[in-house]
């Protein structure tokens, strides 16, 4: 079910946060897309499921498959209520919030509580740059690197200006280290070529350095950049080939190579 209506960015470029998004409210979430399909990323793909698309970002990755919830943010205001009757329609046992960033929004909180109540199991997935204390089976987080900065010549907009807001939020320690602790977890990083690794290393073992927990190997993913078949096709053989070689796990993106880059997939 994809839902939209208007929204923009006020002048500080935040438009979808909660703060500038029309009638949200605490049991209220701004929804882009509602919709069943299979988790075509992580540890869970090909598990069915029903996707919650949360409108609104903190961040913006150029290449971002959900360009409608980040760019150009559009939504439909639905009550938790109503999201749940949605979600009931489906037969799905397995719900996945995602975005945009959901976590952006106080509202996550009360939907995540009211799926936990009902027994469905939940995966959120996160840039890793907000911390909530909610009931989530698996946290899915994908820092977010610096070739995901929107410079002027990647920036899909063609204007440039979202660059240094994305440098400076992308990376948070303390929600990282947070998520991790708390959480059943995967940390999962959009790999372009090579020259991704020395960073993603450096952030794992940032991450160890600041949690109380272990990150195992295994828990870091690496997923091809790529939102159609042609630049996965381009992409996931280097990711598949530096997931063996530095002992991480590759997830795919089922969902694109399924669906190509069909909305409510």
């Amino acid at each position: 079910m994809p839902v939209t209506s208007d929204v923009g960015d006020d002048e500080s470029g935040r438009g979808g946060e909660r703060s500038e998004t029309t009638a949200a409210s605490d049991d209220a979430l701004p929804i882009n897309e509602l919709f069943e399909s299979l988790q075509g990323e992580g540890r869970l793909a090909g598990v069915p499921s029903v996707f919650v698309r949360t409108s609104g970002c903190n961040l913006r990755c150029w290449f971002c498959d959900s360009y409608h919830t980040s760019w150009e943010p559009t939504h439909a205001t639905m009550s938790v209520e109503e999201i749940l009757g949605e979600v009931e329609s489906f037969g799905a046992d397995h719900v996945v919030v995602t975005g945009g960033e959901p976590m952006i929004h106080d509202a996550v909180e009360t939907l995540l509580d009211e799926l936990d109540a009902r027994g469905y199991h939940t995966t959120v997935e996160t840039n890793g740059t907000v911390f909530r204390d909610a009931p989530i089976d698996l946290a899915s987080v994908s820092p977010k690197l610096a070739s995901s900065s929107p410079t002027p010549e990647r920036d899909p907009k063609g204007e440039g200006e979202w660059e240094a807001r994305h440098e400076e939020r992308r990376v948070d320690l303390d929600s990282l280290a947070a998520l991790v602790e708390s959480y059943d977890f995967q940390l999962k990083f959009v790999v372009s070529d090579r020259g991704d690794m020395d960073e993603v290393t450096d952030l794992v073992e940032r991450i160890r350095g600041t949690a109380d927990v272990p990150v195992p190997d295994e828990n870091v993913l690496l997923m091809p950049e790529g939102a159609t078949r042609e630049r996965l096709a381009e992409t996931r053989p280097v990711t598949a080939e530096l997931a063996r070689e530095f002992g991480f796990r590759y997830t795919p993106r089922l969902h694109v190579t399924l669906w190509n880059d069909a909305p409510g997939t």
